[in-house]
């Protein structure tokens, strides 16, 4: 339970790159900002086991350590942290009114930084082996699985890109595929198709992971759903592409979203609401990267600066 006895100038929902960075910017803007880090702190880089692409570390860096650093560094410039959940909003006045774990608390500007979750296939060990071989990402995670094979769950375009974009590394990319064609533009799956690196492995599913000794993945149990057929299929990393879910059920109604639930975005992070700013990947259905979340984030906390000092102007 939150116990806050005044206005808040700033509330940021979510912990992940975007909404840590906003919390350093208005921190050091002496905004005082309320991060609610929600129930799982630290976004999808919390679950990453090493960084490489983050500028600034040359050698890499542990996810979970990123987050650390960066929770560290808001909190040294006088952001305040609270495990609450945003569950509802409510934008029909001038205040913005906010409910989290059951109290509604009322701020002059809110940023968004919720984030996205990556769909995967409910199977188990499945959380175990996110960070050990097992992934959503291929722009965060293809170039540690150099020279060996590895696959690819999904038809879209999303799986296609990845497909393609880790021929650059491994040895052999398996798409996996439940039916007998992709579900891509034609020419991303024409592009698929004619890829000497990429083997389509058509209307088959993944029925389990086999992780090794060490807790790493090392192959896959395969079912073809027609003729019901299960196979091993050695793997260094499977790459699940099946899609994102953003995290705006609390906004749902009440701001502008795209079919998939995005949150719309005008000039870079505003909202339609004013005082209301919107960051990372709960916007973002393209990049979905540690940098492009801090940079909006950036941008979120200081347009919401402008906008607490066009107020009291």
């Amino acid at each position: 339970m939150l116990l806050l006895a005044r206005m808040e100038k700033v509330i940021i929902v979510g912990s992940g790159c975007a909404g840590l960075t906003a919390a350093i910017y208005a921190a050091r803007a002496n905004l005082s900002p309320l991060v609610l880090e929600g129930r799982q702190p630290g976004g999808q880089l919390s679950t990453t086991t090493m960084v490489e692409n983050f500028p600034g570390f040359p050698d890499g860096i542990d996810g979970p350590q990123l987050i650390l650093n960066m929770h560290r560094q808001a909190e040294k410039f006088g952001a305040r942290f609270s495990y609450a959940e945003a569950t509802n909003i409510d934008l029909t006045n001038s205040l913005i009114r906010l409910e989290a774990d059951d109290e509604w608390l009322e701020t002059q500007a809110l940023i968004i930084a919720s984030g996205a979750s990556a769909r995967y296939l409910g199977l188990e060990n499945e959380e175990k082996l996110i960070g050990h071989g097992l992934t959503s990402c291929a722009t965060c995670d293809g170039a540690f699985y150099r020279n060996v094979p590895v696959c690819v769950i999904g038809g879209g375009d999303s799986a296609a890109e990845e497909a393609l974009f880790l021929t650059r590394f491994a040895s052999k990319v398996y798409l996996i595929h439940r039916r007998d064609q992709l579900r891509s533009s034609r020419i991303m799956a024409d592009r698929v198709l004619n890829c000497e690196k990429i083997e389509p492995i058509w209307n088959t599913v993944v029925i389990r992971y086999l992780p090794d000794e060490k807790g790493e993945m090392s192959a896959v149990e395969l079912r073809n759903v027609k003729t019901k057929e299960e196979r091993i299929l050695p793997v260094a990393c499977v790459f699940v592409a099946i899609g994102h879910d953003p995290n705006t059920k609390a906004f749902a109604g009440k701001l502008e979203t795209d079919p998939e639930g995005y949150l719309l975005v005008r000039q870079m992070v505003e909202s339609k609401h004013p005082g209301v700013f919107i960051a990372g990947d709960v916007a973002d259905r393209v990049y979905r990267q540690a940098v492009t979340a801090a940079g909006s984030g950036c941008a979120a906390a200081i347009e919401a600066e402008r906008y607490l000092s066009g107020l009291a102007a």
